[in-house]
């Protein structure tokens, strides 16, 4: 951002204190001095020079010989400018002096062999502008001799600042002002307001009403009648050209003076093209072509806060005003827009439209709500003043919901223990008060203080510490040469992830990163997407809402190029939307997965082998086996389905406890088909954050066991809809405690045995620490568990 020194010194005495100590203070207090440039130094030595005489060059026909007086003396000058005529003020730049483009020296040269003692300069020459088509011809009334920065009032130093986001109190002069105020104990001083309104009340010329006063909580607006539009003052222009900005007329000029001045963006519209001279603030419900001021038709996305009359739409809040409201030549009734908009819904809206301004710059930073009325009353006041016209008696100031300021505690202990060293109450309450903080109560070790609206970024007791810290200057931190702190083992989030791709590899996967930008018709497979605000393409436009459905593209194009045969994984982060509309985080929620997906061959034809696809036993094999190797073979336990849902034919589940965190199975047909694979395709995909958890747990020793185990095995016919889980559990709960696992080893299922039936076999472990079982305790558990399970499940014992 550009900051004028002149124009900084309308609101804070800086006499006595350089450039450079200002730069070097300003960047400590953490905003940062990029660059300056002093133009008293950058024009040094050019001058005013009087053109006396103007002959033509003897050796080239292009080429003048100027007599240039300098005040002093008359100089024979060489120029080539086609402009160049006697009498004319010019800007001169004599030996000695270094012209600003290309930091050129000048020295006494013979052009086409006459002695040139100087040039006579064009815009560009000064930086002043890109104009190369001749010299730039000067005020009649300056004298030769006159140093050009006296002369033009190029006479400042120009900051640029890197303002941190942070800090929106800092995109203004006075905000720049107020910190400098503070760090050389300054007093700030505010323009005050003085102007004389009419008798005509503003509620009878105009009327504001806030629709959406989420995204709109404060919209404030002054009319100003009967102006005329016109160039504006020199002394407003200076201030824009200065900071980069091109005057326009005296309106807009003052709108965005105020908005360099106080850092409140406002828009001047022309009252007598607002329909019902009404204002409506609202959002768009459908989709709508807007034309803005800078006459391009743009389409505006449903949701877009706009500025409205009582017939249509006029800007869009805080980006850009509307062709069809905006000021012109023939403007005689303004009414002056002066809002508080939800940073939010304007860094939306300006990154959907690829439209960014000044204003919206500002607005989705956070301006200060508590500034409205009084940037629309300074506004009016210059208005009035240089463009006549009649201030409306009034304001209009829609605030349906106030915004608070903060109050806080702040100790003075607690701020000694984090800077390192003590700063004088007296000194801290100074501060404060030089930066707006106001002091409520001085409560001996702590004060009590209230945090402007324009300082959104303090949020608690540490931000005020950080705000001593900076004008006090960080340079008075102590060094300290020794620091003595205990060492704790701190958990590296990456391990379990290094620990995941050694163990996967190691089991013949291979890893893949997929980006998790996808289409929207693929990720609503798994679930329901979040939409991105500025996608680079449809193919990009949504989050993925699971690993599956990003890498199942990869697999088709690697089955179609000829490579069949894959068994990959992925971590990586899925996205799912809990609400329609996205406000806050807690509207969505992010997850770190964890993808295995195998399809084509396991094995190869060789002479002494037949080749064999992958199935649904090869993948659950590979997951037992990958949880073996990171600690969780023991504590895991599974469940399958064999009821086709939208994803899966058939799956499985692993659970912990009644925890389920990983599914698994062979990906539908279905949703195969529109990825174009025709190749069976298995896949399990599973919670990392919850499995992070889980082997995070220590393995801890188990003596061996020093007496035998008893085995013993039974098969059942059962309904086809009871799960493996269901009986399993019921076989431990109806066992004695010598019963330690039930192990489910063989399902079948075949018209043979009927459509709605199918087998399960089971293998039961029966042991004890203390001593050897006898077969006939076995044997009893075992009978009265074959009584209850038929029971109980109404299931016919095989093999009797």
């Amino acid at each position: 951002m550009k900051i004028s020194l002149n124009w900084i010194k309308d609101y804070v005495i800086l006499d006595g204190i350089s450039t450079e100590e200002i730069v070097d203070k300003l960047t400590m207090s953490g905003l940062e001095v990029e660059d300056f440039i002093d133009q008293n130094k950058k024009y040094s030595g050019i001058i005013v020079g009087l053109v006396k005489d103007v002959q033509k060059h003897p050796n080239a026909d292009k080429l003048t010989v100027c007599s240039v007086y300098d005040g002093k003396n008359d100089l024979n000058v060489v120029c080539g400018a086609p402009n160049v005529e006697k009498g004319q003020n010019v800007i001169f730049a004599p030996i000695g002096s270094i012209i600003p483009k290309g930091n050129m020296e000048m020295k006494k040269v013979k052009i086409r062999g006459v002695e040139s003692n100087g040039m006579i300069c064009a815009e560009d020459e000064l930086e002043l502008s890109d104009d190369h088509s001749g010299i730039m011809v000067l005020a009649d009334d300056l004298s030769a001799g006159t140093l050009i920065s006296e002369a033009l009032k190029l006479n400042d130093v120009l900051l640029e600042i890197a303002i941190t986001p942070n800090r929106p109190d800092a995109l203004s002069h006075i905000g720049v002002a107020r910190d400098l105020a503070a760090i050389f104990n300054r007093d700030l001083r505010i323009s005050k307001l003085d102007f004389q309104e009419s008798q005509q009340d503003i509620k009878q010329l105009a009327s504001v009403e806030i629709e959406d006063k989420l995204n709109c909580p404060r919209y404030s607006a002054k009319v100003v009648t009967g102006i005329t539009i016109k160039e504006s003052p020199e002394w407003l222009q200076n201030k824009l050209t200065k900071i980069g900005l091109r005057p326009i007329n005296n309106v807009v000029d003052v709108t965005n003076f105020i908005l360099h001045e106080l850092g409140q963006p406002l828009h001047a519209f022309d009252l007598d093209q607002l329909s019902g001279k009404r204002i409506i603030v609202k959002s768009l419900s459908e989709d709508l072509k807007f034309t803005t001021l800078d006459s391009k038709e743009r389409i505006l996305p449903k949701g877009t806060m706009m500025i409205c009359d009582g017939k249509r739409e006029v800007a869009i809040a805080g980006v850009m005003g509307g062709e069809n409201s905006e000021v012109t030549a023939s403007t005689k009734n303004i009414l002056i827009e002066s809002a508080y908009f939800n940073p939010t819904s304007i860094r939306r809206t300006s990154k959907k439209l690829q439209l960014s301004s000044d204003s919206s710059y500002r607005f989705e930073r956070g301006t200060d709500p508590s500034n409205t009325v009084f940037a629309a009353q300074r506004a009016a006041q210059l208005i009035a003043s240089i463009a006549g016209g009649e201030i409306a008696k009034g304001v209009i100031d829609e605030y349906p919901v106030k915004i608070k300021q903060k109050e806080m505690t702040f100790r003075l202990a607690r701020m000694k223990k984090l800077l390192g060293y003590e700063v004088p109450k007296a000194d801290v309450i100074k501060i404060f008060q030089k930066l707006g903080i106001n002091l409520l109560k001085d409560m001996g070790e702590s004060l009590e203080v209230i945090v402007p609206t324009h300082r959104p970024d303090i949020e608690r007791e540490a931000d005020l510490i950080e705000e001593v810290a900076r004008i006090a200057g960080y340079e008075k931190i102590p060094a300290i040469e020794k620091v003595s702190i205990t060492l704790h083992k701190r958990k590296d989030d990456f391990d379990l992830e290094d620990k995941i791709r050694e163990s996967a590899v190691a089991l013949g996967f291979n890893e893949m990163v997929n980006n998790p930008l996808i289409q929207e018709s693929d990720s609503r497979v798994t679930g329901n997407p979040i939409q991105i605000a500025n996608p680079q393409s449809q193919d990009m436009a949504y989050l993925r809402t699971s690993l599956l459905v990003s890498v199942l593209p990869i697999i088709s194009n690697n089955i179609k190029k000829g490579e069949k045969d894959i068994a990959v994984f992925e971590i990586g982060n899925v996205f799912e939307k809990l609400k329609d509309d996205l406000n806050s985080f807690s509207d969505f929620e992010e997850k770190k997965k964890l993808l295995f997906i195998i399809t084509g061959k396991k094995q190869s034809r060789q002479w002494y082998s037949a080749e064999l696809d992958y199935d649904i036993f090869d993948l659950k094999g590979l997951i037992n086996s990958f949880f073996s190797k990171i600690s969780l073979d023991n504590v895991l336990n599974d469940s399958y389905n064999s009821i086709q849902n939208k994803i899966y034919d058939y799956q499985f589940t692993v659970n912990f406890k009644d925890l389920m965190f990983g599914v698994g199975g062979r990906v539908s047909k279905n949703v195969l088909k529109m990825f174009d694979i025709n190749q069976p395709v298995f896949s399990f995909e599973c919670d990392l954050k919850i499995l992070g958890d889980l082997s995070g747990k220590k393995r801890t020793f188990k003596e061996l066991l020093k007496y035998p185990k008893v085995y013993r095995d039974f098969a059942f016919l059962f309904d086809k809809s009871i799960n493996y889980t269901t009986v399993k559990e019921f076989i431990l709960r109806g066992g004695t405690d010598i019963l330690k696992s039930v192990e489910l080893f063989d399902l079948f299922e075949s018209k043979e045995i009927a459509e709605d039936k199918k087998s399960m076999a089971f293998n039961l472990e029966y042991y004890d620490y203390n001593r050897t079982l006898t077969d006939e305790e076995v044997d009893k558990d075992f009978q009265s568990l074959i009584t209850k399970v038929t029971e109980k499940f109404n299931a016919i014992l095989r093999g009797k």
